[in-house]
């Protein structure tokens, strides 16, 4: 077994445990106009230790909040994000994806979608926390599943777990964290903190390019 598929098994195992324990973290309240956009030193796909602030640094930044590298919505928002990075460039934003997964699986998982920009690193969750990104409740993700999901119970999630393996997508991290996307100002101020409210809640690209051009 080579080091990335020990470090997606491990995920796998994280994501069982948490699915069965369910949410453990209060709802999200992230951070919105006028915040101080909180600063951390992240290791990317390729293991650079790079700043966030280093993407607000000459114009603003579009910080983007994932889910977890096995949801169906994660593949759905790759993408959205690359079709709509012209989009981005034209308002001078500067894109950067935060993930939970650590920098090797970050960067198959960028490798696989094409996406064209940074994935950094948070498996702690620390920075999700610091941004105010918490965990979504039980109709939140399973709106549309089946009244067995409801509940959370384990041998649903080891079912899951297998169909998910053998499809080539494992189900991995955390899979309450809730995730939110952020314009971020010059000098670190928050313009926008867009909460996902749900899975496919996806932000309107003009929302976002809208508040670049208004920082």
């Amino acid at each position: 077994m080579s080091d990335l598929e020990q470090l997606v098994c491990d995920a796998e195992d994280r994501w069982l445990e948490l699915f069965t324990t369910g949410p453990t973290k209060p709802p999200s309240r992230v951070l919105g106009l006028g915040d101080a956009a909180p600063d951390a030193r992240l290791l990317d796909q390729v293991g650079n230790e790079r700043s966030l602030s280093e993407f607000w640094s000459e114009g603003p930044a579009l910080i983007v909040f994932w889910r977890h590298f096995g949801c169906g919505c994660g593949v759905d928002r790759a993408a959205r994000i690359v079709a709509e990075a012209p989009q981005y460039e034209e308002a001078g934003l500067e894109v950067v994806i935060v993930g939970q997964g650590e920098p090797e699986r970050a960067n198959a998982y960028r490798e696989l979608h094409g996406i064209p920009f940074p994935i950094l690193a948070d498996p702690s969750g620390q920075i999700y926390d610091a941004y105010g990104i918490g965990h979504w409740q039980p109709e939140q993700v399973f709106f549309d599943a089946p009244e067995e999901y409801w509940s959370h119970p384990q041998e649903v999630g080891l079912r899951l777990k297998a169909e998910r393996r053998g499809r080539g997508r494992p189900m991995v991290d955390d899979p309450w964290r809730a995730t939110a996307e952020f314009v971020v100002a010059p000098g670190g101020v928050v313009r926008l903190g867009y909460s996902y409210q749900y899975c496919e809640d996806f932000p309107d690209p003009r929302v976002l390019t809208t508040a670049a051009r208004l920082v």
